[in-house]
């Protein structure tokens, strides 16, 4: 399998109403960064891309930088950081607010992927839609600080045949701002050029395909 060449970073903030009552965005998620002064936004679930110092829907990009990107939203200016939770800027004035929306862009190869964390520590992930569940190199395990020779070994078929695995449950596993907790994974004994997302992952959420975005929407 190649490596995925796309780099995608997704943070999600919650955005308050402008003094007067001018209608703003509730979420903003950065998915992704095209060039150096170009950011890949969802503004209430709607793709929007902005080049530095511009504004939409109340949002505006001021920096997009190093992994991090800095936003004012009402008045209120916060950096935000690869694989973080959502920054907060207070509660709305009405309306509902759009359950959490992990975006992906799509990497030159055809492969979706997008940085995240697992238990709080940073790792970059790939959608993959054919592991039954999350999948972990030996060294990213290793790194990761898990735990991984006390698991239960099993069998676990790959694309060079049938491995030995061990199992674990990972306590949480952040994507995109959206974390979920107690989600089973295996190690396998061969590196991998990230964490496989699997389906026990993927079925937690509605997937959607966008041209070159992947979305999915959190299932109640």
């Amino acid at each position: 399998m190649a490596r995925p060449t796309g780099c995608v970073g997704a943070w999600t903030v919650a955005a308050a109403a402008l003094a007067g009552g001018a209608a703003v965005a509730q979420t903003v998620s950065l998915a992704g960064s095209l060039g150096a002064d170009k950011a890949l936004l969802m503004i209430d679930g709607r793709p929007q891309v902005l080049v530095v110092g511009a504004s939409a829907s109340g949002v505006r990009l001021r920096r997009l930088a190093d992994g991090q990107a800095e936003v004012e939203v009402a008045g209120r200016v916060s950096l935000l950081r690869l694989g973080e939770s959502p920054a907060q800027f207070g509660g709305g004035s009405g309306g509902s607010v759009r359950p959490p929306q992990i975006v992906l862009r799509i990497g030159a190869d055809g492969h979706f992927v997008g940085q995240g964390a697992i238990n709080g520590r940073a790792v970059q992930f790939l959608v993959d839609t054919g592991a039954t569940t999350v999948a972990i190199g030996r060294s990213e395990a290793e790194r990761l600080g898990l735990d991984w020779q006390r698991g239960p070994r099993s069998l676990g078929q790959t694309a060079n045949g049938t491995v030995a695995v061990h199992g674990l449950t990972l306590g949480s596993v952040r994507l995109a701002g959206v974390e979920l907790s107690d989600v089973a994974a295996v190690v396998l004994p061969a590196d991998l050029p990230m964490v496989l997302l699997g389906n026990n992952f993927l079925a937690r959420f509605t997937m959607q395909r966008d041209g070159d975005l992947m979305r999915l929407d959190r299932k109640p």
